[in-house]
């Protein structure tokens, strides 16, 4: 008997309960571990904010009320109450767009909401980024924002992934005629995928982030903290509104913030092919690391299950096999001793020895033995007792095959 043969195990297919599949939800313990992290994230940033900006704050109040009460004193004919309501009218009136520059009899013709301040409007709602320096002041205009976003939003979605993948194959493209030059010069292939990711991201930067900040340090007068400050608050959709391009009286130009706009969508649309080159190249490790495991889990329970053969088939087997899988043997050959036989009255007449038993083996070697010797005796008792038949030719015990014919001219005995 041969060990059984064990079917190779199957590698385990994407999603197969190996590790977890991008379908399952993540594991409560996980979830809990990652909330804890993110609250502590937001508290050490809280603290540092605090110790940075409270101080500067009191500061800035402090002279308010100084400001404050030195005006009261100049001017002893307004009441505080009076000074109060100014001050609020005033930053209501700031907050709605308003230049504070700018009087009744002046003749400005700059506002907030020409033509291409409400396109930059417009664009920062689909963007989501919100800078919050100009609201909407009346309720049709809140209502109509509402259903704008909400169709506006998901169709800059869909641009913002093309645009994406554009960029992101051109910009790949124009890595690979680097990454062949490297290759000729017989540069290492993995030191070559790690050059063009540094300079897949180097190329992104140096467009998208540091020549804008050189043009808005130029353009709006700011420094270049400020500057690089806006730029990453604006690609990144934070967008706080403390700084907006454009928005200084001074800048009359109509498509200096259409021109903004378009830069914005180019550099989200950057930064979502990074994102998606991130997310690609973690999938693949994934897929990888899940295949590895999935191989080491087939050779493991391979090696496992010939390891188990070998063993049983050394050991042996302890109990009869089933019956349906044993093979019909043929009987197990007469024993070796002589069988007696008695002497027949005709010398000269040669008598088939009969034939062994035609039914099928026995189920133990030991009975089917012990069934020969005792069919032996019986028959050679019987040969004995018995008389022969005086009348015609004795009919020959039936053969298992064909009798051979006997020789004619044979005479037998009547007596």
């Amino acid at each position: 008997t041969t060990a059984p043969q064990e079917s190779p195990a199957r590698p385990p297919q994407a999603g197969s309960g190996i590790g977890r599949t991008p379908g399952r939800a993540m594991r409560s313990t996980t979830l809990l571990a990652l909330l804890a992290l993110v609250l502590l994230y937001l508290v050490s940033g809280a603290l540092v904010f605090q110790a940075l900006e409270q101080p500067h704050e009191q500061q800035a109040q402090r002279e308010l009320g100084e400001v404050r009460e030195k005006f009261l004193r100049a001017h002893p004919c307004v009441s505080d109450q009076e000074l109060g309501h100014f001050i609020k009218e005033v930053a209501d009136a700031l907050g709605g767009g308003a230049d504070p520059e700018t009087n009744s009899t002046s003749n400005s013709s700059h506002s907030v909401w020409n033509l291409g301040s409400a396109f930059f409007f417009s664009g920062t709602i689909i963007t989501t980024i919100g800078y919050g320096n100009a609201a909407l002041r009346t309720d049709a205009g809140r209502l109509f924002c509402i259903f704008y976003a909400l169709v506006g939003i998901p169709l800059f979605g869909i641009l913002l992934a093309g645009v994406g993948d554009r960029l992101g194959s051109s910009l790949r493209r124009g890595i690979g005629h680097i990454e062949a030059i490297f290759l000729k010069w017989h540069v290492p292939p993995e030191l070559v995928r790690v050059l063009s990711a540094v300079l897949f991201l180097l190329i992104g930067c140096l467009l998208f982030v540091l020549t804008p900040t050189f043009v808005f340090c130029y353009v709006e007068g700011w420094s270049k903290l400020e500057a690089i400050y806006f730029v990453i608050v604006t690609l990144t959709t934070v967008g706080f509104g403390d700084y907006v391009a454009g928005a200084d009286p001074k800048q009359d130009t109509p498509a200096y913030q259409p021109l903004v706009w378009f830069w914005i969508l180019l550099g989200l649309a950057y930064f979502a092919s990074v994102l998606t080159t991130i997310g690609n190249w973690l999938r693949v490790v994934s897929r990888r690391t899940r295949a590895e495991m999935g191989g080491l889990t087939a050779q493991a329970a391979s090696w496992t299950g010939t390891v188990t053969a070998r063993v049983t088939q050394r050991a042996g087997p302890t109990a009869p096999p089933p019956e349906k899988e044993r093979p019909l043997l043929p009987p197990p050959p007469a024993p070796t001793q002589p069988v007696v036989r008695p002497l027949s009255p005709e010398p000269t007449e040669k008598v088939d020895p009969p034939s062994p038993p035609t039914a099928s083996a026995l189920d133990y070697p030991s009975e089917n033995l012990a069934f020969i010797d005792e069919s032996s005796d019986t028959q050679s008792e019987r040969g004995c007792a018995l008389a022969r038949t005086p009348r015609g030719r004795r009919r020959p015990n039936p053969p298992r095959k064909p009798a051979r014919p006997r020789g004619p001219g044979r005479p037998r005995d009547k007596g």
